[in-house]
């Protein structure tokens, strides 16, 4: 994956996560589904961990509280339902999702930052994936999704053996281009009109990390 410059990002017409790829050449993900956690060092300021059912009412109040925080760049899974269904579209091969977590502290629990999800993976001779993040109010502006994002990178790029990964961000969000830019990606291209969010097609910039 701003504040009204924030560090979110979407891709797809659902913007927290998309639908499975469809291509017509067959290419779907190789590995069935299993949870995934991002192996961290112990210094990291984050932790990335799969979403689980037990997250639903932490996950949808920071939603709730964010929603000013997120428009017009994106809508986190806001009720129990939607939530639930964000879950179902994560049980397939061809999609990841991270909640991007602050390690518990003395006194205090675990923290939930921000989200990452990788959708529509394909493999073969492609091994490419779509990326979408966003972070939740009160944790924007503190290197929170910087120090994620790396954790990401080196997940996609090392065991889910990814060639290219793919963001498309609105030209506005600045912060969400920052972040991209300060992780390695490069702009590709302009798609003009690209998604649907909010009721409104919307311009967006391409974006990609391409291993090498």
């Amino acid at each position: 994956m701003p504040t009204r410059l924030n560090l979110l990002q979407t891709q797809q017409p659902r913007p927290w996560l998309p639908d499975a790829a469809q291509r017509g050449d067959g290419l779907r993900a190789e590995p069935k589904r299993v949870q995934v956690r991002v192996k961290t060092q112990a210094t990291a300021p984050v932790a990335l961990r799969a979403p689980v059912a037990a997250d639903a009412e932490r996950f949808v109040t920071l939603a709730q509280r964010s929603q000013a925080l997120h428009t017009p760049w994106t809508s986190a899974p806001s009720t129990p339902e939607s939530f639930a269904a964000y879950l179902v579209q994560l049980d397939t091969p061809a999609n990841q999702g991270f909640l991007v977590c602050r390690p518990p502290k003395a006194g205090e629990g675990e923290q939930i930052a921000g989200v990452f999800n990788l959708s529509q993976i394909v493999m073969g001779n492609f091994r490419s994936a779509y990326l979408g993040y966003y972070v939740f109010a009160g944790y924007e502006r503190q290197g929170l999704m910087r120090a994620g994002m790396q954790q990401l990178l080196r997940h996609a790029f090392g065991p889910l053996k990814l060639h290219r990964l793919e963001a498309n961000i609105q030209p506005g969000n600045a912060a969400s281009i920052a972040l991209v830019r300060a992780c390695g990606f490069r702009q590709e291209g302009f798609s003009p009109r690209y998604l649907k969010i909010n009721g409104r097609w919307r311009d967006h910039e391409r974006w990609a990390f391409v291993a090498h």
